[in-house]
């Protein structure tokens, strides 16, 4: 193994101090470091996506095998392998992963970095999942502030995440929802979206990101029909118009509040990044950057989000952990308790886990992208 000389090594800390500017992030693993000021509190709501365990064990997959084998290492409620989009944007922004309401009690000392109330299967209206929808969960927040878990000050130095992927959609498909009457039913969603993050506004949150649609017609669930080699395109094209209209309403808020305070998060073309990506980079002696994190090595800054390369998939439409039938999903078992699901043998190699969700390496895929970390910035 090569040991860079001493002056060699100089030169490279004197390259990344160069690109840092002045807003200065170390890396630790997954973990971003922030100097100065920054958010002391995330607060999470939403769906599967940003869920890290509030969904009751006897009800959700994310708590059997084989969720969770390469982060904890055992199911611990996220809809993954491993971590998830919540725990990436808080090692953007240097605080712990904010605990499952659920668990707020049994872990009350990690309070202090906000509460996730995102449940899994949930969306702005009810959907088939058993657990609280939206206006649910901010509920929840409005009642910590009014039993003085948390104040009022406290939270102008927070800032929220606002997850929605797509379940108010595939519950009006679900339901047998007209072709025609979509567009209507996204706007109605989008506004009910608007009330929610002028609600979480309103509580005290000073930022508020709300994360694009994904292209909701390359989940694994809709590209099996093309044998995982293409998008369905019209689920893609209602997917715009959701987006269209939720930056609209961002723009709205901003104006009536007269501030900066909502954000889109660009999940939609982070997905895009990462399917677009047609030539592998990691191991490539020849990348530049590469070479300069290769220096850097020593300082644990691998994964840091100004230099970070996504990882490349060779099939990203193909999941890692699929039902051995339409009759089964990932984590199914019969009475028996035999495994009626197949499992890659390299989860870092899938950008998906499940039919819906991405793996960890996906979901660190995603956060390297040119479009999530432009998106990041506005939190700051």
């Amino acid at each position: 193994m090569h040991n860079p000389t001493p002056l060699f090594s100089l030169l490279c800390f004197f390259l990344f101090s160069l690109f840092l500017g002045e807003e200065q992030h170390v890396v630790e693993g997954s973990r971003v470091w922030t100097f100065g000021f920054g958010p002391k509190m995330l607060f999470v709501f939403g769906d599967s996506y940003a869920d890290t365990g509030n969904n009751r064990k006897a009800l959700a997959s994310s708590w059997k095998l084989p969720y969770g084998i390469t982060f904890p290492g055992k199911p611990a409620g996220r809809f993954s392998d491993g971590r998830v989009l919540t725990d990436f944007i808080a090692g953007y922004l240097g605080i712990k992963t904010p605990v499952p309401y659920r668990y707020r009690k049994e872990l009350g000392g990690r309070l202090k970095y906000g509460l996730n109330f995102a449940y899994g299967g949930t969306g702005v209206f009810d959907t088939p999942a058993p657990e609280p929808n939206m206006t649910t969960q901010i509920d929840f927040l409005q009642q910590l502030l009014n039993d003085s878990v948390y104040s009022k000050r406290a939270l102008k130095t927070s800032v929220a995440l606002v997850s929605l992927a797509g379940n108010d959609y595939s519950n009006y498909i679900a339901t047998n929802g007209s072709t025609a009457g979509f567009p209507a039913f996204i706007g109605r969603v989008v506004n009910q979206m608007k009330v929610n993050l002028k609600r979480i506004h309103n509580l005290g949150v000073r930022k508020i990101a709300a994360s694009a649609l994904q292209p909701l017609g390359c989940l694994p669930r809709s590209t099996a029909q093309f044998s995982f080699e293409q998008c369905n395109e019209s689920e893609n094209a209602l997917v715009g118009l959701h987006n269209q209209l939720l930056a609209q309403a961002v723009n709205d808020l901003n104006k009536e509040t007269n501030s900066s305070s909502f954000f889109v998060l660009d999940i939609y073309n982070a997905f895009w990044n990462v399917f677009n990506q047609k030539q592998a980079h990691q191991g490539d002696s020849h990348n530049p950057i590469l070479s300069f994190l290769t220096c850097t090595t020593p300082l644990n800054m691998k994964y840091l989000g100004f230099f970070a390369v996504s990882p490349t998939f060779v099939n990203p439409f193909e999941p890692c952990c699929v039902g051995v039938s339409a009759a089964f999903s990932c984590g199914s078992v019969d009475e028996n308790g035999v495994k009626q699901y197949t499992l890659c043998s390299n989860p870092k190699s899938k950008f998906f886990w499940d039919t819906v969700h991405p793996t960890e390496q996906g979901w660190r895929a995603v956060y390297s992208t040119p479009a999530l970390q432009s998106s990041l910035k506005q939190f700051w």
